[in-house]
């Protein structure tokens, strides 16, 4: 919406989000409402906690990986600058009471004969963890806000690889919002509500929902299984190996986007009445790994062995045991340089498609300091060469700029805009 059509409709957006009690700079952090003043309840199994929403890096890439996961891209529609900003703020203030498990603005005062100004349905839940991560996609860079020249040096589209089946409507975005939760209403409760607070400002361009973590952030954490039936993840960076974090997690370059990351997003669609049809000894050359245990072959089929060395020199008869087109094989950081990344996966199935096949796989996102020398080649490999192709499907492709963290007092429009 234009400064003339705001002027027209008798009220601004400002107005509007002000009346609310969540407009930029509504004091709503203050007073016993204040997100300083509370102090996250927890049930009576104490699981409840929540996490910083202030910090070096944004909460949601390191964090340890929740259970639950609701994403969405936006496109922005306005072309006034000021309200993109505002809108940011306003996003900050309310994201930033959610993950304290309060609800999205301030309630008190309100009048039955006004919207009210949260949805409701993540009242009784708290903070579940909650995270919510905000990025930025090349398309947000072009001539519309005066940001061209604050692009991030590697925040270029993702190519389109070899083997993709992209769907248009599920790809790329000028902002992607990614709220990870360990119950699955309050996912959703967050980004319900700041697209609310977004409308005619933004619009959704695609949305995801995952209901289980296919991937683990942390060694206390178990490597979950994808639909495949396999561990899934193995040998994904965990947070406390802090050398590969800051070499492989973290971006360098100056400016805004210094101690940010990039997330890659990848909707995997996975063929599961073909998969389910192929003998275990297929299915296990295809990952290089025992179903059961998830050790690679070559090793004990023990769970014990699950963190072994992949034995690529292994030789079965004229066959290495570890075939070249199998997905360990590929992405093995001994076979891409030493490169990693950070996956934050997370399985899905939305029904059954018009054949009877179930609509499901995973969504993948990987966050990256430098994609253009680490997810880019590495998806590019698999892509050409996975024996999991036949498999799967990659319907969409997506890459967002998250910056770092908010220091006290700012707030998202404050920190892109400068």
């Amino acid at each position: 919406m234009t400064s003339e059509n705001k002027n027209k409709s008798g009220v601004s957006r400002r107005g509007f989000l002000a009346g609310m009690g969540i407009g930029a700079g509504a004091g709503v952090l203050a007073g016993g409402g204040g997100v300083a003043a509370y102090s996250a309840e927890t049930d009576s199994t104490g699981e409840d906690s929540s996490i910083s929403f202030r910090d070096a890096h944004q909460a949601g890439i390191v964090t340890a990986q929740q259970e639950h996961l609701h994403i969405v891209a936006m496109d922005v529609l306005t072309e006034d600058r000021d309200e993109l900003i505002d809108m940011l703020a306003t996003w900050t203030t309310m994201a930033e009471r959610m993950t304290q498990g309060l609800p999205a603005a301030d309630e008190s005062g309100e009048s039955d004969y006004a919207v009210p100004t949260d949805s409701g349905e993540a009242q009784d839940l708290g903070a579940k963890n909650l995270t919510v991560t905000v990025g930025y996609g090349p398309s947000l860079f072009d001539d519309r806000f005066g940001l061209k020249n604050s692009k991030p040096a590697q925040l270029n589209p993702l190519p389109t690889f070899p083997s993709d089946q992209l769907k248009d409507e599920l790809c790329d975005g000028d902002i992607v919002i990614q709220a990870c939760a360990d119950d699955p209403q309050v996912a959703v409760h967050a980004v319900r509500n700041l697209v609310r607070a977004g409308s005619g400002v933004v619009e959704v361009r695609w949305s995801q929902l995952g209901y289980g973590r296919a991937s683990s952030t942390t060694t206390e954490q178990a490597t979950p299984r994808n639909l495949f039936g396999f561990k899934d993840g193995t040998r994904n960076i965990h947070s406390s190996e802090t050398e590969a974090v800051d070499d492989f997690v973290w971006s360098d370059e100056a400016g805004w986007m210094n101690g940010g990351s990039y997330l890659c997003a990848r909707r995997i669609r996975m063929l599961l009445e073909l998969w389910d049809r192929q003998n275990l000894g297929e299915q296990q050359a295809t990952f290089a790994r025992f179903r059961k245990s998830g050790a690679p072959l070559g090793t004990e089929d023990t769970d014990d062995q699950e963190f072994a060395e992949v034995p690529f020199d292994l030789i079965y008869g004229r066959e290495p045991v570890i075939p070249e087109d199998s997905h360990v094989f590929l992405s093995h950081p001994e076979n891409n340089g030493g490169a990693r990344i950070l996956r934050r996966a997370y399985n899905f199935i939305e029904g059954s498609d018009t054949f009877g096949h179930l609509s499901a796989g995973l969504f993948f996102i990987a966050f990256a300091g430098k994609p253009e020398e680490t997810f880019i080649p590495i998806q590019m490999k698999l892509s050409r060469n996975d024996r999991m192709n036949e498999y799967v499907r990659y319907e969409s492709k997506a890459i967002f700029a998250c910056p770092p963290g908010l220091k006290e007092g700012q707030d998202w429009g404050t920190q892109l805009f400068g």
